[in-house]
């Protein structure tokens, strides 16, 4: 090989790792049989991530942290939340087994502030749903009757940079929907087949290239790169081909599976692009079971809370999970006994 060829080839894997890297975060639905519906998501990120556990009952009285004009609610479900920095829900499942999962999309454009809409954090749009619904479809009927801006906030540790965030909420039925703010409009897609989330571009785009790789033979070729199109093909196959089955084990090992195949390895990140970056969690909420598993990147355990176990009685007290940097705690089995008594973290505020 000619020294040009050698360069020319180091010059194009990098590239390629970088194009892989540029765009991650995974979210997939298991749609297994008798209702075994299963809910997966790597979360990745440049920076070592603080993330916790939160169990939160209901009657909790909530705010928007978005200024004067803010939503206020009270919390109908209780709920056990994953932060980000203890400052955002990030994901979670509630009692009724709705999830709600936040993904990095570049493309995202939220609202110019009309002076009339109520407005929300993005810290707390995710458990906003959590808090009140029970299904997919009570939460987008709710939303398309009554608008909210969503107003977002910095990425943490990087001073002016916007978090651009859009939303998936999965159930117990194996609805999916996937809310994403485009040209400062929102967009609702909903459908019991929207199995994959993945990044940019926007859903509508995927949807069209996962129809283009429909007609190319899974089991001959799948797309192998960390791109978010090629994740979304790739997991979009993998759900649906993996081991059906109704035993919870086996079901939650599958999801697992197709996460980890889409998960970028430890160590890769890209500076300035936090969204594309090393997996540092992984989460499966298992709806019909009512588990919620957890697993970092840097630790050899998978463990898990039964939320039958968990109190989510109004006046109950919020408990608290600590999990360290990246979910670094070494913990392994059913863990709901492992919770403390704390006060509610504050969400981010955002003007």
């Amino acid at each position: 090989m000619s020294r040009f060829t050698r360069i020319l080839a180091t010059l194009t894997a990098a590239a390629a790792l970088l194009t892989a890297e540029a765009q991650a975060c995974t979210r997939v639905v298991y749609q297994g049989p008798d209702g075994r519906n299963i809910t997966g998501r790597n979360m990745d990120f440049k920076d070592p991530m603080v993330s916790s556990f939160w169990v939160f009952p209901r009657g909790m009285k909530r705010n928007g942290a978005a200024g004067p004009r803010s939503l206020e609610w009270t919390s109908k479900y209780g709920s056990l939340a994953v932060s980000g920095y203890d400052i955002s829900t990030v994901d979670g499942m509630n009692e009724a087994g709705l999830n709600a999962s936040l993904l990095w999309l570049n493309a995202t454009e939220f609202p110019e502030d009309d002076k009339t809409t109520p407005r929300m954090s993005l810290s707390i749009w995710a458990q906003f749903y959590l808090d009140q619904f029970a299904t997919v479809a009570e939460a987008v009927e709710y939303t398309r009757a009554h608008p909210v801006q969503v107003v977002s906030g910095e990425v943490p540790g990087r001073p002016g940079s916007l978090a651009p965030l859009h939303l998936t909420l999965s159930d117990a039925t194996g609805d999916n929907a996937v809310l994403e703010w485009i040209g400062g409009e929102l967009n609702i897609h909903h459908d019991r087949s929207y199995q994959v989330v993945t990044n940019d571009p926007p859903y509508d785009d995927h949807l069209a290239n996962q129809k283009y790789w429909s007609a190319v033979d899974s089991l001959k070729f799948l797309p192998g790169s960390g791109r978010s199109e090629d994740r979304f093909v790739r997991a979009g196959f993998y759900i649906n081909a993996v081991t059906q089955s109704d035993d919870p084990r086996i079901a939650a090992a599958a999801v697992f599976s197709v996460i980890r195949n889409a998960s970028v390895p430890y160590g890769v990140s890209l500076p300035e692009a936090p969204n594309l970056s090393t997996t540092r969690w992984r989460v499966v909420a298992d709806h019909k079971s009512m588990l919620f598993y957890g697993e970092s990147a840097t630790s050899p355990n998978v463990f898990w809370v039964d939320l039958k176990k968990l109190d989510f009685s109004e006046g109950a007290h919020v408990g608290k999970l600590d999990l360290g940097v990246d979910m670094n705690r070494i913990l392994a089995g059913e863990a709901s006994n492992q919770f403390v008594p704390a006060q509610p973290f504050d969400f981010m505020a955002a003007e």
